[in-house]
């Protein structure tokens, strides 16, 4: 069985997970984190159920789904696992500046393994199976746990809601071929998007108008 713990983090209430299962072994996906606060907390999770976390990845390259690395990484050495296309936006330094118009002076942790289509992600006795889900960047991707049926979707999938596509790389086309591809897992499939709250499949399909374009 699944243990799926949710951390709002940052300015942007960006979701980050800590996900373990019975073994107590764990992965995190999209540390956010970057109050000092938010950053405990995580740490303070982990090692007060005695988690084992193997993986840090990331869903995609934007900053506000990357803020916390240095703190996984300083604090369990884990680097970040990205996915290729995004491998340039984890300058972390030089997006901030661009996208926000201020200065980042923390360390950028250097990233540990580059992600592909269909990568198998392992901890304990569960898998996590990549899916390229672009759009909202060119490298965005789903992690898919089939045995468990949940989805961890970055930006690409919100609750009633999609990610936007007028960033930098973005595609509005590339997107709607990503929601026909999240659209074809298991109605009851359990969504954990990049922002805001739990849904499924099934509800997306029947109350998301992008869903149903």
């Amino acid at each position: 069985m699944i243990t799926v713990r949710r951390f709002e983090c940052n300015m942007l209430a960006e979701n980050t997970y800590v996900v373990s299962d019975d073994t107590r072994e764990a992965v995190i996906i999209d540390c956010g984190a970057l109050f000092d606060e938010e950053r405990l907390a995580i740490v303070n999770y982990i090692r007060s159920n005695n988690l084992k976390p193997l993986h840090l990845l990331a869903t995609h390259g934007h900053f506000d789904h990357n803020f916390g690395n240095d703190t996984i990484f300083q604090t369990f050495g884990l680097k970040p696992e990205v996915p290729v296309p995004d491998e340039a936006l984890m300058d972390m330094k030089h997006q901030v500046e661009q996208m926000l118009g201020i200065g980042y002076n923390r360390e950028v942790p250097p990233i540990g393994r580059l992600l592909t289509e269909n990568d198998v992600i392992t901890f304990g006795t569960h898998e996590l199976t990549i899916l390229s889900t672009p759009g909202h960047t060119p490298g965005s991707v789903t992690y898919y746990c089939e045995a468990e049926n949940i989805a961890f979707t970055g930006d690409t999938l919100f609750c009633m809601s999609i990610g936007r596509t007028d960033f930098e790389g973005g595609s509005w086309t590339d997107m709607q071929h990503s929601l026909k591809r999240l659209g074809a897992l298991p109605a009851h499939t359990k969504v954990y998007s990049g922002h805001g709250e739990l849904t499924t499949i099934g509800d997306e399909l029947r109350n998301n108008i992008y869903m149903r374009r």
